[in-house]
């Protein structure tokens, strides 16, 4: 991104692999385009979550001590002013107000509307009007700018088109400004859903207390000079630290218990069928993504001797059989750099609000990486689940097709693309490439990979 440029941030990581034997040598270059959001500031206080405040709506601030004490609302449209509600619960009591009901209902109900996973299931043609059958807690999640509302109000088309008109899920935008009018206007005009704005506090956007800022700006300072991507960007440091412990902190994030990320200008080729939230509850995964691959080493050197010394420390939040083998070759002594890539990412809040994820996060925050090195939110979040859910709890979604630049998770298998009505192109799909992890995951969890996918394996 060009200096002075008022566009959400994008880098590029340049990673060279190369490999030589006595047959073959091979070097590898990876483009690799991070995050979609630049912000100058975040420090969170780990809180406590059971504080019930909703600012949902407008709101355009960060919430006040006696509003964080009031209790949680459920149900708000998009233009109301500022509100707090009547349920002291985490969640409301009665969630039939949201039309969300208890995994025994959803169970259930799932049995009176199943869910239209292939051609020959009740359903599958139904794509013009509101899809039947119960709706889960859940939301999508952006992080933006007001310079942003043209390049997210693409997403939401895509995603409203592709799949949520028929489901009509809400939509939570989070900002380290306040949201303007064009904004507020644009992607509520868009979005099927109820959407809310939220303001991430000063507190959530700035250095921790421990961090030595003079250590931090030498370090970045000496990345600028290796020509490291984004090695001198204090904004991307505090948006990865954001993304990886704090934005399902958000008082609008308590709402829910499911969350689908969305970035800015991304795309969805394929019509969604089916509603991924409730494959998530009734199929038990935690953490889902489409596309996998290698992250920069130069950006986390010492990322897994900090995750080393967490597992070292909490043994108890280790899972019985975890995905160890897709992050180290070696049985964990080193990090092979493997991580799904978070810009899509669909998953439990509860998962990243339990004790497990927050404490492994704090023991990585306190390391302080985030600034002494440049540690990405993706590989956190994916050694996270590499290590903390067991493995299948996490999810590859190959019917869900996506497009973040500069790599293409196309539905691999003719048929699928012509059932979901796929408008990407085959060749164009990272999944078996050299340089993507997917089908690491598939190897370690046994999975058959889907018909075809040797002729896209280069």
């Amino acid at each position: 991104m060009a200096k002075g440029s008022t566009r959400l941030v994008r880098y590029v990581v340049f990673a060279v692999f190369t490999l030589t034997s006595a047959f073959s040598f091979q070097a590898l270059a990876l483009f690799y385009f991070v995050s979609n959001s630049k912000y100058n500031g975040v420090t969170v206080h780990p809180g406590d979550f059971k504080g019930r405040w909703d600012n949902s709506q407008s709101q355009d601030r960060a919430p006040t001590d006696q509003e964080q004490e009031a209790p949680l609302r459920s149900g708000s449209d998009s233009t109301a002013g500022d509100t707090s509600g009547d349920s002291s619960e985490y969640y409301p009591k009665d969630r039939e107000e949201w039309g969300v009901t208890s995994k025994a209902r959803i169970a259930e109900m799932g049995k009176q509307f199943p869910l239209a996973m292939n051609p020959n299931d009740p359903g599958w043609d139904n794509l013009m009007s509101t899809a039947p059958g119960p709706r889960m807690n859940a939301t999508f999640v952006t992080l933006a700018r007001n310079s942003d509302v043209y390049d997210i109000a693409k997403s939401i088309r895509q995603v409203e088109d592709r799949f949520n008109r028929r489901y009509n899920y809400d939509w939570v935008f989070l900002n380290d400004k306040p949201f303007d009018d064009t904004f507020k206007k644009v992607t509520s005009s868009l979005a099927s859903g109820k959407t809310h704005y939220g303001l991430i506090p000063k507190e959530h956007w700035s250095y921790p207390e421990w961090i030595d800022r003079d250590r931090a700006k030498k370090v970045r300072e000496d990345m600028k000079a290796r020509k490291i991507i984004y090695g001198d960007s204090v904004s991307y440091r505090h948006m990865c630290r954001y993304e990886s412990g704090f934005f399902f902190r958000h008082p609008l994030m308590l709402n829910y218990e499911y969350y689908w990320r969305v970035e800015p200008s991304i795309e969805l080729f394929c019509d969604v069928h089916y509603d991924p939230f409730r494959v998530l509850v009734e199929e038990d995964k935690k953490y889902s993504f489409v596309l996998s691959l290698y992250e920069y080493g130069e950006t986390i050197k010492t990322l897994w001797d900090s995750t080393k010394k967490f597992m070292k420390n909490h043994p108890e939040h280790i899972a019985p059989d975890n995905s160890l083998e897709f992050l180290s070759d070696d049985d964990g002594e080193t990090y092979n750099n493997c991580h799904f890539w978070s810009n899509f990412e669909i998953g439990s809040l509860d998962w990243l609000r339990s004790k497990s994820y927050i404490d492994f996060f704090e023991s990585l925050d306190k390391d302080g990486g985030f600034f002494y090195e440049r540690w990405g939110d993706a590989p956190v979040h994916s050694i996270a689940a590499g290590l903390l859910l067991k493995k299948d709890e996490i999810k590859f979604f190959n019917d869900i097709a996506y497009y973040h630049v500069p790599f293409t998770h196309c539905p691999t298998g003719e048929q699928t693309r012509l059932d979901l009505r796929c408008h990407c192109n085959p060749k164009d799909n990272f999944d078996w490439k050299t340089y993507s992890c997917t089908s690491r995951y598939f190897d370690l969890n046994g999975l058959k990979k889907p018909e075809g996918h040797d002729s896209e394996h280069k």
